[in-house]
């Protein structure tokens, strides 16, 4: 009964169970929530654009580290451990930009 409670009722629209691509996670904060602007970079193409914006406050993003986290061990437990090759270039702060896009 009480696993029932726990329980939601979500409604998944066809457009939206497609998904999207990302390869590109710009990630900056403030004080009361942090923004996830997801990105494709394709070669060809002049720049990124962003095509999805996550806001959350820092209590969610929290529990969504904790569960990407307990979801990586569980995939790495079934598959094999993830290799990241070199280091990322697709996660980066926002804030090391200045306006103008350069690294400061």
């Amino acid at each position: 009964m009480e696993n029932e409670k726990n329980q939601i009722n979500l409604d998944l629209k066809p457009e939206v169970a497609r998904g999207s691509y990302s390869n590109l996670a710009i990630i900056s904060h403030s004080h009361s929530e942090f923004i996830i602007d997801f990105a494709t970079v394709l070669p060809g193409l002049p720049k990124p654009e962003i095509t999805n914006r996550i806001l959350m406050t820092p209590e969610h993003c929290k529990r969504l580290l904790n569960a990407l986290a307990d979801n990586i061990a569980k995939y790495e437990n079934q598959f094999g451990p993830i290799s990241l090759g070199e280091a990322p270039k697709g996660t980066f702060n926002l804030a090391d930009f200045n306006q103008n896009g350069a690294k400061s």
